[in-house]
């Protein structure tokens, strides 16, 4: 998953350079898994090499495991409140197979339902963006682009990830100051930099430092923020294509002993986007889900189907 995580991060940035980005790797292998699912022969092969798995089974146990530990909801105890949730939606003219329910119903805890793409495809983008508005606790209310549904659509798969959290180091109102905010044409902005004192986990490397905020808990697993900060002003575009060379240089990096910190400032911001994942995907080599050879034929009953676009929204605050 991490080098899935980086072969996509490179593409998107290229593909959206300019803009800010921001997305879930692993909702997108999650979708993928709910598509593996459904495929059988060159399709199904092909979806496994782009994941980097060996079967279906394997990709079942890659999402439980995150489910069941680090995405696991521990909001009861004062800790991170976490959703993850998969649904998939198929025209009422065209069921799931019942075996294809039972898979990603057990398996992934999917909603599934049928819906009326054909005779009222606003209603069914309405059921949708309802599924993501309840997953997210509202964050994300539209999950459907207009006119990405219509009465062609004969299933949607998604997925949707929550999460919110208390820092385990408070940042205070008091503390925060104005202070320049440098980007990458050169220009600098004053903004809100929210600012605490103490020990951190923090990094140095040749031309970068990495600062690992921990999210409060009493037990593991431990949730954190990892921010790589590049040394220059404009150093972002290399230190971007030196983590994503490897799928291990993140894990590399990381910070592994506190330290204290004299001058330490992270900026308040609100990230959104939305965009198609369709080429990037194309060109880590996933081809027939998106042409006439798609082999979809264990998620529904004698019906040809193929995969129309991939539509990743973000929004981080």
């Amino acid at each position: 998953m991490a080098d899935l995580a980086a072969r996509l991060t490179k593409r998107l940035c290229d593909a959206n350079s300019g803009k800010n980005l921001v997305f879930s790797p692993l909702s997108i292998y999650a979708v993928l898994a709910l598509l593996a699912a459904g495929a059988g022969g060159d399709t199904l092969e092909e979806i496994l090499r782009v994941l980097g798995a060996r079967s279906r089974s394997e990709l079942e146990a890659s999402v439980a495991r995150l489910r069941d530990g680090p995405l696991r909801d521990r909001s009861e105890s004062g800790e991170p409140s976490v959703a993850f949730a998969c649904g998939v939606w198929s025209d009422l003219t065209c069921p799931l197979k019942q075996a294809y329910v039972d898979a990603v119903v057990s398996s992934y805890k999917a909603d599934a339902a049928a819906v009326d793409f054909l005779r009222a495809p606003e209603q069914a983008t309405a059921q949708i963006d309802a599924w993501a508005a309840a997953a997210t606790r509202n964050l994300i209310r539209s999950a459907v682009p207009p006119g990405a549904v219509d009465e062609d659509t004969r299933v949607v798969l998604a997925n949707a990830i929550y999460f919110r959290g208390k820092w385990q180091v408070p940042f205070y109102e008091s503390s925060t100051k104005n202070r320049p905010f440098y980007r990458l044409d050169g220009t600098a902005v004053d903004v809100p930099f929210m600012s605490n004192y103490g020990r951190h986990l923090i990094a140095e490397h040749d031309g970068f430092k990495v600062l690992k905020l921990r999210y409060k808990s009493s037990s593991p697993p431990y949730t954190s923020m990892c921010i790589f900060l590049p040394d220059a002003c404009d150093g972002l575009g290399s230190l971007l294509e030196r983590m994503t060379s490897s799928p291990g240089f993140l894990r590399e990096h990381l910070p592994t002993s506190m330290a204290v910190v004299v001058e330490f400032g992270v900026p308040k911001f609100e990230l959104t986007f939305e965009g198609s994942v369709t080429d990037v995907l194309k060109d880590l080599g996933l081809a027939l889900p998106f042409g006439e050879g798609a082999d979809l034929s264990e998620m529904m009953e004698d019906m040809h189907v193929q995969v129309q676009d991939g539509l990743p929204q973000g929004r981080h605050r």
